[in-house]
């Protein structure tokens, strides 16, 4: 795990520029062969986080939690620091690493500021992630507070796109694996403004996530 990071601040148009450039991951149901479409930046590599001049509106989602109950994601984490991700359970690789990474920093936070911490993973493969199957992969693959959201597939690719976040719809393969083409970036939100303002890449490990939880938690640059 990496033991040190470079913090870059970027414009507007530059915050675009480095979430389109992020990959767009095709995670395939046991298939070997799924490669990224797009290539990581060189920026992207090296880096950790991204603080961004010109940060994101946290996306107006309502979708379904672990219950089956409505979650309105602007009202439920108002106020809060969050962390969003979105991704699906049938993922080989960088989704459960992505939430293992986040769930071992927690651990590294006080008993308060674990309190405070909001994790919201949304589903890019409703049809097959309910409400039951994310609240059993959660507590495995990440931590049982974080929150699992699902719901119908063009208003989960629409809070995506108002993050700067691709998603395709998945798709089944001939040889009847399952693909699903999703962004890998983290956003981190900050309870003083609730906007998303740090970025991380695929890369980012926990020790991190661990370095700037304290600082986002807070409302401050990582």
């Amino acid at each position: 795990m990496r033991t040190k990071k470079t913090v870059t601040t970027v414009t507007t148009a530059a915050a675009l520029a480095a979430v389109a450039a992020l990959t767009l991951t095709a995670c395939g149901s046991g298939d070997d062969s799924a490669k990224p479409i797009a290539d990581v930046s060189t920026q992207a590599k090296t880096q950790a986080a991204t603080v961004l001049d010109q940060p994101f509106k946290k996306p107006n989602l309502v979708l379904k939690d672990t219950h089956g109950k409505d979650y309105d994601l602007r009202e439920e984490t108002k106020g809060k620091p969050t962390l969003i991700y979105f991704g699906y359970t049938n993922c080989p690789d960088v989704c459960p690493l992505t939430m293992s990474n986040i769930a071992i920093a927690r651990k590294s936070l006080s008993k308060a500021d674990q309190e405070k911490l909001q994790v919201v993973f949304v589903t890019t493969d409703p049809e097959r992630d309910t409400s039951a199957e994310l609240a059993k992969w959660l507590p495995s693959a990440g931590d049982p507070s974080f929150v699992g959201l699902t719901g119908d597939f063009p208003t989960i690719q629409a809070g995506a796109r108002q993050l700067g976040i691709g998603i395709d719809a998945p798709k089944k393969e001939k040889d009847g694996t399952t693909v699903s083409m999703h962004g890998t970036q983290v956003i981190a939100f900050s309870p003083k403004t609730d906007a998303g303002y740090v970025l991380y890449g695929e890369d980012a490990g926990s020790d991190d996530y661990a370095k700037d939880l304290p600082k986002i938690i807070k409302g401050e640059n990582p």
